[in-house]
């Protein structure tokens, strides 16, 4: 990928855009065609006030029915409106992006991106956390959004055993559904189980990138293991022999949400960029 990627053509602004989603009602956050999705109503309000089509860039494409409490996306805007005289407000924009969005959506921040900003290649890490209600818990109606039901009680102390040999960088493929063009190599940073206040389990997982399906396919995996249904063999074993996780095991969007992405400090944010276009065609 070309430098020039980084940084917006001569003419135009780059915005720093943090949002927040609920993905139940939407088939991911990709344009399909058809299909509700949350890039083509973000894309919708933005072009709105640009007062031009506008395509933007997201942090982590999250899968149908994923949500996100922190995603972060970017969109480059004409510097000027088309007003004689005019600026644009952007301080502003939050507040006018949520009177057009779906209230399933929400806008946080609307800023000017410092130089070299790039919503998908800067980052440094992505968070997740994926939440189960095991063992026959009963799910408020409300609470089912978010968490996913699972029958079997699950043994959380032997599910960190076995996702710790996961973490550092390795070739994921038996994680990941494939897609063309794309590697399969990541650096898991995180894959950490616990129990909630509530009695509910929940996963901390966090990567420099996230190849497609990789969480929901790293917890099925866990999940076979900590209900005894698997050896303690099982995620290593998967790993090395690059054998897929059966798609029984691949748990449901539901439990699944982007919690937090990072960025390095302005000063470094260029060169990050360049690391990640360097490894990735795909994530």
């Amino acid at each position: 990928m070309n430098e020039a990627t980084l940084f917006p053509e001569s003419g135009f602004r780059r915005l720093k855009i943090e949002l927040s989603y609920d993905g139940t009602n939407y088939y991911g956050w990709a344009k399909q065609p058809d299909q509700p999705t949350l890039q083509e109503s973000v894309e919708s309000a933005l072009s709105m006030l640009a007062h031009t089509p506008v395509s933007t860039v997201v942090a982590g494409r999250t899968d149908a029915g994923v949500h996100a409490t922190q995603q972060f996306i970017h969109v480059d805007i004409p510097e000027k409106p088309p007003f004689p005289d005019k600026e644009w407000n952007i301080p502003n924009w939050a507040y006018r992006l949520n009177r057009i969005l779906n209230e399933d959506i929400r806008v946080l921040n609307v800023d000017y991106a410092p130089e070299g900003f790039h919503a998908r290649f800067s980052p440094t890490a992505r968070h997740y956390t994926y939440k189960i209600a095991d063992g026959l818990m009963t799910l408020p109606p409300l609470t089912r959004f978010d968490v996913a039901p699972w029958y079997r009680r699950l043994d959380e102390d032997l599910m960190n055993e076995v996702c710790q040999p996961l973490l550092g960088e390795h070739d994921f493929k038996a994680y990941c559904k494939f897609r063309e063009g794309g590697t399969t190599i990541r650096t898991l940073l995180k894959f950490h189980w616990y129990r909630l206040e509530n009695g509910y389990l929940a996963a901390d997982v966090s990567a420099d990138a996230f190849c497609y399906s990789m969480v929901r396919n790293l917890v099925g995996a866990a999940v076979s293991v900590g209900e005894g249904r698997f050896p303690s063999s099982r995620m290593v074993d998967l790993l090395n022999n690059q054998e897929r996780v059966t798609d029984s095991y691949v748990f449901p969007a539901r439990g699944l949400s982007l919690v937090g992405v990072d960025y390095p400090s302005e000063d470094q944010l260029i060169e990050r960029a360049k690391i990640a276009m360097a490894k990735r065609v795909d994530d």
